[in-house]
């Protein structure tokens, strides 16, 4: 065993080769994941949450939103079937109080179920979250904020299709693509579990980062609100040879999804966000909030279409918006620009842009 420090929390690990198997988990790369979340609830303003963190690990995010939120979190329920011991350890060894705080060791879904409902519910499994679905969504109160990361890009980026269509009852994409529509497809699946319960679930804040998907759900008790949310499913058409979504183009198509094809951000959420950080990929999720538009031009895949160089992302931003069209950047990639023009219209763009250079 060893300690590490991440913010402001000392954490007993145990050492060797990251895998699910430790005595005692902990992931060094889901930092910002873990930095998100407290982001996120101290942006949303509310007080007095009662949390629950199925899935602990060592516990270094109960730690630290004891630590960093303490207007914010009234109590939390911290539950791992394997490490409860170490769990007490690392909060002891931060000297918190635990007068708000429950320890668990069961497992995740029979503890949730056992619950009477929380505030806010995180699910950070090793893989996919899809065990946990039910459970989650049963237990998340009114207006809370349901969590989910997903680590199984395998199937979601495209990599094992026939795994993405028993697990998240969709077709992936393999190409530049697949992050995006690995994250809509991952909303949709995380929406119809919902809606069995009538409970709407609308992304507030989403993303696509390392090895991993990350997704906040707002959650309203609703029947006409789930049949709201359930519309922008959608199956995207999608065209191999020019490697975009797009809608006027006379190749033939092959399906994707179904996939959520409304907003990834909730605008007003991001924007406090943006202000409570110097963050650049927080920056990146906040001007993107700004349009919804699905799928983006890969600048390098459509130079090689034009048999021009590359543009840089600013010069195809500034081109695009000096014509009138919605520019943005795009998270999912550096190189690339999300925007309302077809795939002809930008190309033309170009091609004139470089004639008169």
């Amino acid at each position: 065993m060893g300690i590490i420090t991440e913010s402001n929390a000392k954490i007993h690990v145990s050492e060797g080769k990251l895998s699910k198997k430790l005595p005692v988990f902990y992931n060094p790369v889901m930092k910002f994941n873990r930095d998100v979340s407290i982001l996120l609830l101290r942006a949303l303003g509310k007080k007095n949450l009662h949390v629950a963190d199925p899935l602990a690990g060592s516990g270094v995010r109960a730690v630290r939103f004891l630590q960093e939120l303490p207007d914010v979190v009234e109590s939390i329920a911290v539950n791992d079937y394997s490490s409860v011991s170490a769990i007490k350890k690392n909060f002891k060894l931060n000297k918190l109080s635990v007068r708000n705080v429950t320890f668990h060791r069961d497992d995740a879904t029979l503890f949730l179920l056992n619950s009477t409902g929380f505030d806010y519910i995180d699910i950070d499994p090793f893989g996919t979250p899809n065990p946990f679905l039910d459970a989650a969504v049963k237990r998340i109160a009114r207006d809370g904020i349901l969590a989910v990361t997903a680590t199984d890009t395998a199937a979601l980026a495209g990599t094992a299709p026939a795994a993405c269509r028993r697990k998240y009852w969709a077709i992936p994409l393999r190409n530049e693509l697949m992050h995006e529509i690995g994250l809509r497809i991952l909303i949709r699946k995380v929406q119809l579990v919902g809606a069995q319960f009538d409970k709407a679930l609308l992304p507030v804040c989403s993303y696509s980062k390392d090895h991993y998907y990350r997704v906040f759900f707002r959650a309203e008790k609703s029947k006409e609100a789930c049949d709201s949310i359930l519309k922008p499913h959608h199956l995207v058409y999608y065209c191999s040879r020019c490697s975009v979504t797009v809608e006027h183009c006379s190749h033939t198509f092959a399906d994707v999804g179904p996939l959520w094809c409304g907003q990834l951000q909730q605008k007003s959420l991001l924007k406090k966000m943006d202000k409570l950080t110097d963050d650049s990929f927080i920056h990146a999720l906040a001007e993107e909030s700004k349009e919804n538009i699905v799928g983006f031009f890969d600048l390098h895949r459509v130079a090689a279409r034009t048999k021009t160089e590359p543009l840089k992302t600013e010069q195809a931003l500034f081109l695009l918006r000096e014509h009138g069209y919605i520019a943005l950047r795009t998270h999912f990639s550096s190189h690339a620009v999300k925007t309302n023009a077809s795939l002809a219209q930008f190309e033309k763009l170009i091609q004139s842009f470089v004639a008169h250079q």
